[in-house]
């Protein structure tokens, strides 16, 4: 089962206790974008073998979205991080790149 820790609340949660939101730091866009971003924006996705960076609800918890990176070849959930993050915290880069030396970094 996979467990994740809210960075909101500090619980650690199992992910019955958790919605998942799909892929995290997505571009969005609105009205005046083209077609073509729009529709990349809603259907089109990485989903890599590998290190992957999510979107987390603590549903029944506090309630909160989050972030979270985790391999998903292997359920490894290297940490959690607070949802207006523009990007994963230079130290949970780190501790990915140091236990998966394949990992060709952010972005």
């Amino acid at each position: 089962m996979l467990t994740l820790e809210c960075p909101c609340c500090d619980v650690k949660a199992e992910e019955t206790e958790l919605a998942a939101g799909g892929e995290a730091h997505l571009k969005r866009y609105g009205p005046g974008s083209t077609d073509e971003e729009f529709e990349s924006y809603l259907f089109v996705r990485k989903n890599p073998r590998g290190v992957h960076f999510e979107r987390w609800r603590h549903a029944y918890g506090c309630g909160k979205w989050f972030l979270a990176a985790r391999c998903t070849a292997t359920l490894e959930v290297f940490g959690t991080y607070p949802a207006q993050s523009k990007e994963p915290p230079a130290d949970l880069q780190a501790k990915i790149k140091a236990k998966r030396p394949d990992w060709e970094g952010w972005k």
